[in-house]
């Protein structure tokens, strides 16, 4: 298990919106692993991210799921791209609520990695993602 890699550009991921410390919007997210050698983070979703009045849009949902599988693979050295992701949700997610995100490694076979990641909220699961990933090409 690594320490998250630097999100200052030198992996190619410093203008990230979610956690890139160059992009002047950036959430400022950032993931600890877990003893499982996956990773997690908390932090509440505010309400400039609804879709319906109160409810926080699905994509956002679905970004931030991949943004964890993400971190999941930089955590253990690997920058990889989303090939396929899958969203299940499961309850609506309000407005300035605390979130947990956690992604866990499911398979690999590389260039291939496929994950999951979750939403919760209080324990509970609020949304569930898996993707596959592909090892990134370095320019």
């Amino acid at each position: 298990m690594g320490i998250e890699p630097a999100t200052d550009g030198r992996n190619g991921h410093g203008h990230c919106l979610l956690c890139g410390n160059l992009h002047p919007h950036s959430w400022g997210l950032s993931f600890s692993p877990t003893e499982d050698g996956g990773v997690h983070t908390f932090f509440v979703i505010g309400s400039e991210f609804q879709g319906y009045d109160n409810m926080i849009h699905g994509g956002v949902i679905a970004t931030l799921l991949d943004s964890a599988m993400t971190h999941c693979l930089f955590h253990r050295g690997i920058e990889a791209v989303t090939g396929e992701l899958r969203v299940r949700f499961f309850h609506p997610v309000a407005c300035n609520i605390h979130v947990e995100l956690r992604a866990r490694l499911l398979f690999t076979c590389p260039p291939l990695y496929q994950l999951q990641a979750e939403m919760l909220n209080a324990g509970q699961l609020m949304a569930r993602a898996e993707g596959k990933f592909m090892r990134r090409q370095q320019s």
